[in-house]
């Protein structure tokens, strides 16, 4: 028994070292974003552009984000997790000082897409990883635990990002992202062993990259799975390419006041994912990706509402979009874990596929937002229309909604 324990006590913090490693890694996107939010207006203004191109800037990094994880995760499968993952960390810290010192908003929304192209490394090697060492309820269940690293960066990053523009400008956020590029560089460098071992790599060049690409588009259930949590996502960035101009500019919160509203958004996608995680060891990950879309549709009705008619003012504005974006950390972990069920022989090339899905997708719909004038309604509008898509593809392309439900590899 003292032998058992023991080993059960290694493994915890076997799992625990990981779940940093990878929720930092996974974090690095995240923070690249949300520090630059309180700056949005001030980019506008300092580069004399729109508030529209503004928002470009963060698309354009969602969107390279979803190219450089087609041509990313193949390379993984086939050169192993962490060669891949220190080329994108190189060039993260390169594209950062260049954004730190551009002068016009086309160049940075160009520097942008790059920055975006090579951080995807980080997010492709993240996924792939759990996928070589978790399968099944165990790897949603990670996935959930990574939550709780990556929701860290809502709550401290724009706290930060404002602490950085006060005393300076918008353009030493970028210095510091490439800081924490450097960082991790040495973290996987010291501490990252590969987890793909040279027997397990695919061969071959383009035409094997392409099969395996051909393999996932023919699953029609892996590709409704991985469009689910791209929808889920245009759901969140929705909320975060419009709340700098909803907030800050039509309610006249401040930074701080826009940073502290961040935060407690955060804590609710933290708290969501924690209570997935606690879940999925008892419930099947697809009855709590059923559940938690079903009733993130039904707030997203409700906070349509509130923006549209605003009853109850800011105060109930934001208490029902802390309960949507809650419902979060129900979606994309179980969908995810789901989808990578299926395909663990070509774990890199789907986790590019779910990660290209989940970018592409969001990176699309959300400048939606500033087109439909960036104000609240236009905010709350197109997450409802996230969720409704995500409902749709989940009940009609998979068989989650039917009678008998839907056994999954566990």
């Amino acid at each position: 028994m003292p032998d058992n324990s023991l080993a059960a006590r290694m493994r915890g913090r076997s799992t625990a070292k990981w779940v940093l490693m990878l929720g930092a890694l996974s974090a690095l996107p995240a923070f690249t974003v949300d520090m630059y939010l309180p700056s949005l207006p001030d980019v506008a203004r300092d580069l004399g552009s729109t508030d529209a191109l503004a928002q470009l800037t963060i698309s354009a990094m969602l969107v390279g984000g979803g190219i450089g994880q087609l041509v990313i995760g193949p390379l993984s499968d086939r050169y192993g997790r962490r060669l891949p993952l220190l080329v994108g960390l190189a060039f993260q810290v390169v594209t950062s000082i260049l954004c730190a010192v551009a002068t016009d908003m086309n160049l940075l929304i160009v520097l942008r897409l790059l920055q975006g192209f090579f951080n995807a490394s980080c997010g492709v090697a993240a996924v792939a990883i759990v996928r070589d060492r978790f399968v099944g309820a165990e790897a949603a269940r990670i996935l959930s635990r990574l939550m709780l690293v990556i929701g860290v960066a809502p709550m401290l990053a724009p706290t930060l990002g404002s602490a950085i523009t006060a005393q300076a400008s918008w353009r030493w956020v970028f210095a510091v992202l490439a800081l924490f590029g450097a960082v991790m560089a040495v973290v996987v460098m010291t501490l990252m062993p590969e987890t793909l071992p040279p027997v397990a790599r695919r061969s071959g060049g383009p035409k094997a990259a392409l099969a395996g690409y051909r393999t996932l588009l023919r699953d029609r259930h892996f590709m409704a799975l991985a469009v689910v949590p791209g929808l889920g996502q245009a759901v969140l960035m929705s909320y975060v390419v419009g709340s700098p101009f909803v907030f800050q500019e039509h309610f006249g919160l401040s930074k701080g006041q826009f940073a502290l509203l961040f935060a407690l958004n955060g804590i609710g996608l933290v708290v969501s994912a924690q209570v997935n995680a606690a879940l999925v060891r008892k419930v099947a990950p697809v009855r709590l990706l059923r559940a938690g879309l079903v009733a993130q549709g039904v707030l997203a009705v409700v906070l349509l509402v509130v923006a549209t008619t605003q009853v109850g003012g800011l105060l109930a504005l934001l208490a029902v979009l802390w309960c949507v974006l809650a419902f979060q950390g129900l979606v994309p972990a179980n969908a995810s874990a789901l989808a990578m069920s299926r395909h663990g022989e070509i774990a890199g090339t789907a986790a590019a596929v779910i990660g290209a899905v989940q970018s592409g997708v969001s990176g699309l719909i959300s400048p939606v937002v500033g087109l439909l004038g960036g104000d609240a309604f236009a905010m709350t509008v197109v997450m409802l229309g996230a969720v409704s898509l995500a409902l749709l593809v989940l009940a009609v392309a998979t068989p989650a909604f039917r009678r008998g439900g839907w056994h999954m590899p566990v």
